[in-house]
């Protein structure tokens, strides 16, 4: 049988058709529209990625034989705010995860509700980009849109919607709503209540891997496919690019390095970091995650070549650097603001240590070295907590890079693993639908039999050591400025 993972990201959506034994047969990609329409704010309109969605299935089965896909699943930007009315139209474009519009609301819910009392309502604290946030500012700047709300989604679930007709979500991505009671798996009393909303308008809850439909009669026929088609959950991208990944179980961890980066550790156990520092999640494998976010990784090295050095010869770019370790230059990756583990939407992006004699070589090692830094400010925090990490995984645009993938490995000190299969989300997204239609156990299983290692790329001890003084280095910096930010605004 067949399966489709749909990984709808901030810039496309990419599609994958996986068979049962986790071969790819076929992978493509549909752009979107990105909307900017003030400062700080980012948006999309779930329209777009709709026919996007449609397109690149029948794109993607175009070759194959129909009648064996069985089942569809997703991988999604998470936190993003869908809101529907009660004739199913959206209401507003979707306000998305590196949206910084929110910092009164968010400053309302940490200081005046208070961080203790919404780690003990859903195991996090407020971030500008989740989206309880989202919901209080469209109350307060948008009554009439927020009296219209039959409907509050994520982006994925709106896809999930559209195919199925089940007005669900999954437990990973509910996690990073700042609306679900992360522990006990449901969503919060409390925060309904000081958001304004009802249950009725929030989504029935699955695990990742489970069957929530199948596919509507009119959208089957539209797409070519089967009404037999299995529906799964799915889960927020970085839950799902764990999967696809393999990371899943006990101990596990994970980095990537897409337009935003993250480093996720797998758990059985719930678990909260008590500073709220990284995010205490529900995974897609039925247990747990603490997970640092950084809101610009690959992204960085995306505006820094293409807007600034006006090329798009990353690898000749790179090609150039040679003297890693040694560099006295210093970027703060903070393009959008930054989560974790400042938590500061005001932080903005900052070189700092340019002399006469820095080189366009020096000022991109920097970038690179920068987004490093920042993943190791949340390993600190894991560390702090008693986690043990010796190796990852890695995966998203970034991890394309082997420059990138050798400074990680020594600006951390760890092993760094390389798959064979760098789809991330959408091979997780199908792999959750092949686990929803019983072609594995579960996602263990399905991640045992499918994940493999291609290389390894351990850190040399010189190296690591360089770096080691060059992180103390960094990690001085943003606290040295960051009062700066709010003036410079």
């Amino acid at each position: 049988m067949l399966y489709i993972g749909v990984d709808l990201g901030t810039s496309a959506v990419k599609l994958l058709l996986m068979q049962a034994d986790g071969t790819i047969e076929n992978v493509v990609s549909k752009e979107y529209p990105l909307y900017f329409p003030h400062p700080g704010w980012s948006e999309q309109k779930p329209e777009d990625w709709w026919d996007a969605v449609k397109e690149g299935i029948k794109e993607l089965t175009a070759a194959c034989d129909k009648s064996q896909v069985a089942g569809i699943s997703f991988g999604g930007q998470m936190h993003g705010l869908v809101i529907l009315d009660e004739k199913d139209d959206v209401i507003r474009p979707a306000i998305l995860w590196n949206d910084g519009r929110t910092g009164k609301e968010t400053n309302y819910l940490n200081d005046v509700i208070g961080k203790d009392k919404l780690s003990q309502y859903t195991a996090n604290i407020a971030f500008a980009g989740f989206t309880a946030p989202k919901v209080l500012w469209v109350k307060e700047n948008e009554p009439e849109n927020f009296s219209r709300i039959k409907k509050i989604m994520l982006p994925k679930d709106y896809i999930a919607y559209k195919l199925s007709g089940t007005f669900c979500t999954d437990v990973s991505d509910a996690s990073g709503m700042l609306l679900f009671d992360v522990k006990n798996k449901c969503w919060s009393e409390e925060m309904m209540e000081i958001c304004g909303i009802t249950r009725d308008q929030l989504a029935d809850i699955y695990e990742s891997y489970e069957a929530v439909g199948k596919l509507k009669k009119d959208v089957a026929e539209e797409l070519g496919l089967p009404e037999s088609v299995v529906i799964a959950a799915g889960a927020g991208d970085n839950a799902a690019a764990a999967v696809g990944t393999g990371t899943v179980g006990d101990g596990q961890c994970n980095i990537s390095l897409g337009t935003s980066g993250t480093i996720f550790i797998s758990s059985r156990d719930f678990g909260v970091d008590e500073n709220n520092a990284l995010h205490a999640f529900a995974h897609a494998d039925g247990h747990y995650h603490l997970m640092g976010c950084m809101l610009s990784a690959a992204s960085c090295n995306k505006w820094w070549m293409d807007e600034i050095l006006r090329s798009k010869d990353y690898a000749g770019e790179q090609a150039a650097i040679e003297k890693l370790g040694e560099n006295n230059v210093y970027f703060l990756p903070y393009l959008m603001g930054e989560r974790s583990p400042h938590n500061n939407p005001d932080a903005r992006g900052t070189f700092i240590g340019m002399t006469m004699d820095t080189t366009r070589e020096d000022m991109i090692q920097a970038v690179l070295e920068g987004v490093a830094f920042a993943i190791r400010d949340s390993f600190e925090v894991a560390k702090s907590l008693g986690i043990q990490i010796e190796r990852t995984k890695i995966c998203g645009g970034g991890a394309k890079s082997p420059l990138w993938k050798k400074i990680m490995a020594n600006v951390l000190n760890i092993k760094v693993d390389v798959l064979v299969t760098e789809e991330g989300p959408g091979l997780g997204g199908a792999m959750l639908a092949a686990v929803a239609c019983n072609e594995y156990a579960d996602v263990e299983e399905a991640a045992a039999r499918i994940v493999k290692v291609a290389d390894t790329i351990e850190p040399d001890p010189e190296l690591a050591a360089k770096y080691e003084e060059k992180y103390r280095k960094f990690a001085q910096i943003y606290p040295t400025v960051k009062d700066l930010f709010t003036k410079l605004l």
